[in-house]
């Protein structure tokens, strides 16, 4: 039995990312946001929403640009306290003892240390409510060698992520590996849709049935 949570911003697990920019002084600044994704493929785009009293909104606004910086579950100490300090009182790189490196294709630092980085132009501002989503696109990706599996992309396995959880605001790393993408095809062999409808049956069956119109004869694909 489902029970109410009520309406809330919950959802698991959710990424760690660590979002660059620079302040108005050009002093590099690095902050975590979990409320952030991929949001689009052509172009390519993430989604990062921020509220607006960090000192990271109001650097993206005036830079136009912005990193993401995946970091690695070596790196938990280190992420942990960039998103527990403010960067108006602390520079966090200087902190941390992390490196900034000043992108060469947008107007924000990243740090060197994290397996993989993500450099992005501000394309769009949304204002929903208590957060600002901001839209950018991603312009280069730049990955450790290390960090790529042997398809030449990053691999989830060698850059050991760290994850969210905003239920009980903690740490998980990633689990075990379960199978590639997709693993049901076995599965989905023998299921059909005949006039929008799924039906379980061999192919041959299915056939019968809509031999009088060949046209409502359709697979689904996702």
């Amino acid at each position: 039995m489902k029970i109410s949570l009520g309406s809330k911003a919950i959802a698991v697990p959710s990424p760690v990312w660590v979002i660059g920019s620079y302040g108005s002084s050009a002093q590099p600044n690095i902050m975590v946001a979990s409320w952030a994704s991929i949001c689009c493929t052509t172009p390519a785009c993430v989604a990062v929403s921020l509220r607006a009293s960090r000192a990271t909104y109001a650097n993206i606004v005036e830079h136009q640009a912005f990193t993401i910086g995946i970091p690695s579950r070596d790196f938990l100490i280190e992420t942990d306290f960039i998103g527990s300090v403010s960067g108006v009182l602390v520079n966090k790189f200087f902190a941390t003892g992390l490196t900034p490196v000043r992108s060469s294709v947008v107007d924000a630092p990243y740090v060197e240390e994290f397996p993989l980085i993500m450099e992005c132009s501000l394309l769009h501002m949304l204002e929903i409510g208590s957060h600002t989503q901001f839209i950018g696109q991603v312009m280069d990706v730049k990955a450790d060698e290390e960090a790529l599996g042997e398809n030449g992309l990053p691999s989830v396995e060698k850059i050991k992520p760290l994850i969210g959880s905003a239920g009980d605001r903690s740490y998980y790393s990633i689990g075990k590996w379960l199978g590639e993408t997709p693993l049901a095809n076995n599965w989905l062999a023998d299921k059909l849709f005949v006039d929008e409808k799924l039906v379980d049956a061999p192919i041959d069956e299915v056939g019968s049935l809509s031999q009088d119109n060949p046209d409502c004869l359709k697979v689904r694909k996702s």
